[in-house]
């Protein structure tokens, strides 16, 4: 009995196991089967979300700029914002990677606000015939074809002078100057012998022989009539205006060769005006001209061109356009400064043409920068031609239509040069084994050098330093400008003192990275010895430590 009871008592106990179990195993499906219909609809929401943060950022690091650069100075470069040297904040390059206008190497891109702050302005390349006016400078001369020379015919002596300085008005028909000559009294008596002979022959030779030594017609006409020799004949000026020479005084003895005075006639003046040689060949006779004065600003003259000298001044590379003006109320005098307007004829061909402020020119390349839109531009090399006040001839290198920039054009053609196919010079080019590779983007040298700073400008904490040859780099001992890390201590670097450094190059600069003030004479080899050897020092574990930093150092900036 007792066995029996006792199964019994086992049965509901295995029961109510068994049910237990159920439960759980249900309660536990249950669990799990909500589990799984909450995870079916979400997932494609959890990939979207998943796809859009890619997407984030892959944009945000599309849109990260690769370095900073200074407005003013475009080899400045920081991995970071902030001020250039000269205080200015510093622009965000952004480079190629983004660029929806793809136009080659050299493409940048500026952002808008920078755009505005440096003023840029474009104009586009035209077809249009250029200004067919020339303005140049001249000077006023006379009119050579009315200058007379007054020599004697005879020898003899001035008896009396009627006019006394150059610039002395004349007019024709004035008396001049007395001379006495022995042939003139011999031709005069020739004349009377003939008359007494009443020789017509004799008579008709006697008297062109006068004519032939310039003796005046009514001196003639009085010996006829009185029968009595002059001894000093009297000479009249020929014609209208100015003593120009006067080279005798009374009492000097004359010959038929001697430059005694000369005389101009300035009622017509001559403008010979310098035209560059580039113009001169758009001048052709009869082109009208103006011309002003400083004298009298309002008052316009006007004229034409007479002549252009077939050759150019060898000094100032300019043709001579001879003008000619009309000078009745003598306003226009000889050797003054003038201002001229030539009108060339405008029936040119049409060219393409831009501002002439819009092209870079260097020593060897003409230079415009491209305005792609959006904020991109392009440094692109072009070739000119002529050119008028405003504008000037491309004759390659652009297209009509295509906008160039004409202000502010500098510094985007620097920073665009840089990354085109123009070359630049460096104070310190990269390693030769490096020179020929492509740079990779997380690519650092650097070397331990010594060196002696020979500068320091604290506040921007650049220093110079006359540096030791680098074997590795097979680079010669050389001054070179570096940056020093906000990680070094800037008071050791003073005049003259000896250091051993760490530099690596970012971008194209070299920046301290690690220095040690050194004794003189001391070298990066000797310390390296006395590191291993039994007995150290302060200097010694120092120089240890510093090694050890560099190292650091330089395999941090190898990953």
């Amino acid at each position: 009995m007792t066995s029996s009871h006792k199964n019994d008592n086992n049965k509901p106990s295995n029961n109510t196991r068994i049910a237990t179990f159920i439960a759980i195993g249900i309660f536990i499906g249950a669990i799990i089967t909500l589990i799984v219909l909450k995870l079916l609809p979400v997932q494609p929401l959890n990939n979207n979300l998943t796809g859009n943060t890619a997407n984030s950022t892959s944009s945000s690091d599309e849109s990260k700029p690769l370095y900073w650069v200074a407005p003013m100075d475009a080899n400045y470069r920081r991995d970071q914002p902030g001020k250039s040297p000269m205080g200015m904040d510093l622009i965000p390059y952004y480079g190629s990677q983004n660029n929806s206008i793809d136009e080659g190497v050299g493409t940048i891109h500026i952002s808008p606000s920078v755009i505005n702050n440096l003023g840029v302005r474009t104009a586009t390349a035209t077809y249009s015939a250029l200004n067919s006016t020339i303005k140049t400078v001249g000077y006023v001369s006379y009119d050579e074809r009315k200058l007379v020379y007054i020599n004697p015919r005879v020898t003899g002596w001035i008896e009396k002078l009627y006019i006394n300085a150059i610039g002395e008005p004349v007019t024709k028909g004035q008396p001049l100057y007395d001379i006495y000559s022995p042939e003139l009294v011999n031709a005069q008596e020739e004349l009377l012998l003939a008359l007494e002979r009443k020789s017509k022959p004799l008579i008709s030779a006697a008297e062109n022989r006068l004519i032939a030594l310039k003796i005046p017609q009514s001196a003639i006409n009085t010996l006829k009539k009185a029968r009595e020799i002059q001894r000093n004949v009297t000479f009249y000026a020929p014609q209208n205006g100015v003593i120009e020479s006067l080279a005798v005084r009374v009492g000097l003895y004359v010959k038929p060769e001697s430059n005694i005075l000369s005389i101009v006639d300035l009622s017509q003046v001559w403008v010979k005006a310098e035209v560059f040689e580039h113009d001169i060949f758009k001048v052709a006779m009869g082109d009208s001209a103006n011309m002003q004065l400083d004298y009298s600003p309002a008052r316009q003259w006007r004229g034409s061109v007479e002549h252009i000298h077939p050759m150019l001044d060898p000094i100032t590379r300019t043709g001579i356009v001879r003008l000619h003006f009309d000078n009745t109320d003598h306003k226009l005098r000889p050797n003054m400064f003038a201002q001229i307007t030539i009108a060339t004829d405008s029936n040119q061909e049409p060219v393409l043409q831009i501002p002439k402020e819009a092209v870079i020119r260097t020593g060897h390349q003409n230079r415009v920068v491209l305005a792609l839109g959006d904020g991109y531009f392009k440094s692109v090399a072009v070739q000119i031609g002529r050119f008028d006040d405003h504008n000037i001839e491309i004759l390659s290198g652009l297209s009509a239509g295509e906008k160039v920039v004409s202000s502010a054009q500098f510094l985007l053609d620097s920073e665009s040069s840089k990354n085109s196919d123009f070359k630049r010079m460096a104070v310190e080019q990269t390693p030769k084994e490096n020179a020929h590779a492509s740079p990779q983007k997380n690519e650092v040298d650097s070397a331990t050098v010594h060196g002696t700073v020979t500068a320091v400008m604290t506040d921007h904490r650049m220093v110079t330093i006359d540096r030791e040859a680098i074997a590795k780099w097979d680079r010669a001992a050389a001054s070179v400008d570096f940056i020093v890390s906000e990680a070094v201590d800037i008071t050791l670097f003073t005049v003259d003192a000896y250091l051993m450094f760490t530099f690596e190059i970012h971008n194209g600069e070299f920046i301290i990275v690690n220095a040690m003030v050194m004794e003189q004479g001391m070298s990066h080899d000797s310390l390296h010895d006395d590191s291993h050897g039994t007995s150290h020092n302060a200097n010694t574990d120092m120089s240890t430590n510093m090694n050890d930093d560099m190292s650091h150092n330089m395999h941090q900036g190898e990953k």
